[in-house]
Formats: structure tokens, sequence, C-alpha cells
């Protein structure tokens, strides 16, 4: 899950933050929030990529292994921005 990466990371970068996070029992719901965000942003970009790449349901239906290698390129595209903007800021 996102939210136990975040979790890793902040406990190591942001020890301040978390201790208060963790003492105001506010931790639970910053990291419910942070990764409906993160999945949010996610099928965004997902959706966005692939409407700007042209990549449609007739591809999908014309060339199926095409399909599965660009969308699978977008989804890893889209982790690594979801991982750099949310998971690991």
């Amino acid at each position: 899950r996102r939210s136990q990466r975040h979790t890793t990371y902040i406990k190591k970068h942001s020890k301040v933050f978390y201790n208060k996070m963790q003492r105001e029992n506010k931790l639970y719901d910053y990291l419910l929030q942070l990764d409906r965000d993160a999945e949010d942003t996610f099928n965004r970009l997902v959706k966005q990529m692939a409407e700007r790449e042209g990549i449609t349901e007739q591809l999908k239906a014309d060339n199926q292994m095409k399909w599965v290698r660009l969308m699978n390129n977008i989804r890893n595209r889209a982790t690594e921005i979801v991982n750099h903007d949310i998971i690991y800021n």
C-alpha cells in the first residue's frame, strides 16, 4: 500500500511530523487521505496519458499485446509521478 511506504518515509525523514501526527491521533486519517489522493491522482494520470497518446479501446480490440505494453508503460510512469509527488514528498 502507498500509505505504508509513506509511513516508512516520514518515520525516516520527518520524525517530528510523524510523532506529532501519532500523538494527536491524526496519523490514520492523514494516511487514509494520502492513499485516496494517490489513487485518484494515479487514475487521473493514466486516463490523461492514454488519451494524449491515443491509446483507445479500439487499439485494445485490434492489437491487445500492443495495448497492454503501452498501458503498462503509462502505469509505470504514473506510479513514478505519484511516488515522487505524493508518497516520497
